[in-house]
């Protein structure tokens, strides 16, 4: 794996921009309407709202893996500057390959064989902590060590951007922090460009810079909210009163957008 690099500049994948977004599914479901969002380089955005919202919807967009039905996504780059990567709430791990076969699978699909990736797989496994763990299968790994392989998957690749659905999720919370402190301390070191589901208000503030609040029928933005507090992050910062503050201005933000989603 080369060098990381030292600024934003070098690996930035310019202002990812969604204007007037809307995606109406086959079935006449209003997934998004009139959607606007900007996310810059360097940012860790988290997109937080409930169910059926078109959180993740936003995310396949970005990705290229859906199209909208009307408004545009653009980048403000070439596309040959773009290195995206998916993480995804199911780890998704082929249950019979072994940790350094699934970190492959990315390389292998691109022609890139088992041997001439050696460096780079070690690299992205020992960035996630799991060395030792080389020749294991999914069977003999937590849950917390199967999303930490799906990590190392997406690193793998160097993405400078960086897409996250839900992908702590089903963990436990002694777990679920721990992942986040070791998420943060990676986007520091690479400064990717990360957009971040969770339906984790606590986690959207510790982690992010900018929370975006999404109201459900039709799913849409209500409200765009900086944290304004220095990284690196601590459990300090989740005991203290801005913390505090913070999480009660989403939570105030989505008590109107839970009641949207409840009665449409």
């Amino acid at each position: 794996m080369p060098t990381p690099p030292t600024t934003v500049e070098d690996r930035s994948p310019g202002t990812i921009r969604l204007h007037q977004v809307h995606k109406v599914y086959d079935n006449g479901t209003v997934a998004l309407q009139a959607l606007d969002l900007a996310i810059q380089p360097g940012d860790f955005v988290s997109v937080v709202g409930p169910s059926g919202c078109g959180k993740s919807t936003v995310l396949r967009l970005i990705a290229g893996l859906s199209q909208p039905t009307k408004g545009q996504i653009t980048w403000g780059t070439a596309a040959d500057h773009r290195q995206l990567a998916f993480v995804f709430q199911d780890a998704a791990l082929m249950p019979w390959a072994t940790v350094v076969d699934n970190v492959h699978l990315p390389l292998k699909l691109k022609g890139k064989s088992l041997r001439a990736s050696r460096s780079a797989i070690q690299e992205a496994i020992n960035l996630v902590g799991l060395q030792g763990t080389e020749g294991r299968y999914p069977r003999q790994l937590s849950g917390g060590m199967k999303m930490r392989v799906s990590i190392a998957r997406a690193l793998v690749t160097h993405p400078n951007v960086l897409l996250l659905d839900e992908p702590f999720g089903a963990l436990d919370e002694m777990t679920r922090s721990r992942l986040n402190s070791d998420l943060l301390r990676l986007w520091e070191r690479y400064q990717w460009t990360v957009a971040f589901v969770t339906h984790n208000i606590y986690e959207a503030v510790y982690l992010s810079n900018r929370v975006v609040v999404m109201a459900a029928h039709p799913g849409r933005i209500v409200a765009d909210i900086p944290i304004d507090a220095p990284y690196p992050r601590t459990d300090a910062f989740r005991t203290s009163s801005h913390f505090n503050q913070y999480c009660r201005q989403i939570l105030d933000c989505l008590t109107p957008a839970e009641a949207s989603a409840t009665h449409p």
